[in-house]
């Protein structure tokens, strides 16, 4: 299997766990268990796999976030809800949001979870926090919690490894946000509210890259700017190949996503271009 492949399948696997970030039922089920507000939601449950654990350790693991956002949301979340029931009320409300999209999910659900927990099992939890807690969580009986818990863990296997890199690269959090929304339309305003900088940190992230010749004066990316992000995806993609290639037919997963990836995406909950700069599967 070409690495490039892991980039079509991403295409399917990141809608379907991101209906967590974008769907209703998430914020509800956050504030039933007693979470305030979407961010500490967000934090607390995407970071549950790990543990109860403090800010510091979401910070190194989220990577494009401002301090200050996790912090104020975590350790705080622990006091408000028990670990376990964020982690019980992230899965349930996940695929209450799937069978919203796609009602006949549970019945496809089976042979797609299969399939991911092969290359769940094959893949290398070195070095990928995120991966390594979601992979040891106990897979859920219900059928489409399964399957958004193995889709989870495969999103996170790649989202630590495209982690790794940036760092690797001397990008911190501003300057690849910054840098992905001038290569790839990400929403700049976005990205820069959301992630929680200031416009003087968005400025200095800016500056930081152009003298690096990474940016042009207006903000725009340059040629080297391009370049290297798209080095940076090439790198990710061969990082992120290796579970699939412990599939026969890693296509026959991407056909078995599809649908439900589709459904997801026709809910209109998640916005084209978005915050992680996945686009529309082919």
């Amino acid at each position: 299997m070409d690495a490039s492949y892991a980039r079509t399948l991403w295409r399917v696997i990141e809608p379907v766990h991101i209906i967590s970030y974008f769907a209703p039922e998430s914020v509800t089920a956050a504030k039933e268990i007693g979470l305030r507000g979407y961010w500490m939601g967000y934090f607390a449950m995407r970071a549950a796999p790990l543990g109860p654990v403090g800010p510091g350790v979401v910070e190194a693991t989220f990577h494009g976030f401002h301090p200050k956002r996790v912090r104020r949301a975590i350790p705080d979340a622990w006091t408000f809800a028990a670990h376990a029931d964020v982690l019980t009320a992230r899965s349930a409300a996940a695929a209450a949001a799937l069978r919203r999209a796609l009602p006949e999910v549970d019945g496809l659900a089976p042979p797609i979870t299969e399939l991911l927990r092969r290359a769940v099992e094959a893949a290398d939890g070195t070095g990928r926090p995120l991966f390594a807690g979601n992979r040891d969580l106990p897979s859920p009986d219900d059928p489409v919690e399964a399957l958004w818990q193995a889709v989870t863990a495969l999103r996170e296997h790649r989202g630590d490894g495209h982690v790794a890199i940036l760092t690797a690269e001397g990008l911190d959090g501003p300057q690849s946000n910054v840098l992905a929304s001038a290569v790839m339309g990400s929403p700049g305003q976005w990205l820069k509210d959301s992630r929680g900088y200031s416009d003087d940190e968005w400025d200095a992230a800016h500056a930081a890259l152009a003298e690096r010749g990474l940016l042009a004066s207006d903000g725009t990316a340059t040629e080297e700017g391009r370049a290297f992000r798209q080095a940076i995806e090439d790198r990710t993609d061969a990082r992120a190949a290796g579970p699939y290639r412990a599939l026969d037919d890693p296509s026959a997963l991407y056909d078995a996503l599809l649908p439900v990836a589709e459904a997801v995406i026709a809910t209109g909950e998640i916005p084209f271009p978005n915050p992680v700069g996945v686009t529309r599967p082919a």
